[in-house]
């Protein structure tokens, strides 16, 4: 496929753009992925926040200059996609579960915060709690005493108001 110059100027712009705005990426190779397959990637990618984009190895490389994923330029060999989030986890989450399911996605490797990751330690990251679990898992954490408290407050009114019910049934019998 044979691109304009101004064409591959938008689109390492958009790929640079991309790169500059997130957390993760995850490169992938999508060997024999047919188009349904890969629009049900992109929509599991899309479900948690993340991004799929199939990507042109010698822009990708260019557009790697200047951002924290530098290291991953050599990784596009061959035929190559990657996904992105904002998310640390989001993006290994979502592409390590469909590699799982659908052996033609391999995962190559990642860079979070400017440091790259095997496959091996992609698939931990997957692992990981989203950021949305945590944020839960801590609001929970936190309003647990609360909710004890207001439960340890209430026990002796519930336990009156069964006294009370308990008399008021033996009289009336």
């Amino acid at each position: 496929m044979y691109l304009e110059r101004s064409e591959k100027t938008e689109l390492i712009e958009g790929l640079n753009k991309v790169f500059s705005s997130v957390n993760l990426v995850v490169v992938t190779r999508p060997t024999g992925l047919t188009v349904a397959e890969t629009t049900e990637l992109r929509r599991q990618m899309r479900a948690v926040g993340a991004g799929y984009r199939v990507t042109k190895n010698t822009l990708a490389k260019r557009a790697l200059a200047g951002t924290a994923f530098e290291g991953l330029a050599d990784m596009f060999v061959g035929p190559t996609a990657i996904a992105y989030s904002q998310d640390p986890v989001a993006a290994a989450k979502a592409a390590v579960e469909f590699s799982e399911k659908n052996q033609k996605l391999v995962i190559v490797g990642a860079a979070f915060e400017r440091q790259v990751l095997d496959a091996a330690r992609v698939a931990a990251l997957a692992k990981l709690p989203s950021l949305d679990q945590l944020r839960g898992q801590l609001v929970g954490l936190i309003q647990a005493p609360a909710s004890r408290i207001a439960r340890v407050i209430q026990a002796p009114a519930g336990q009156l108001a069964r006294v009370i019910n308990a008399y008021a049934t033996k009289e009336a019998a």
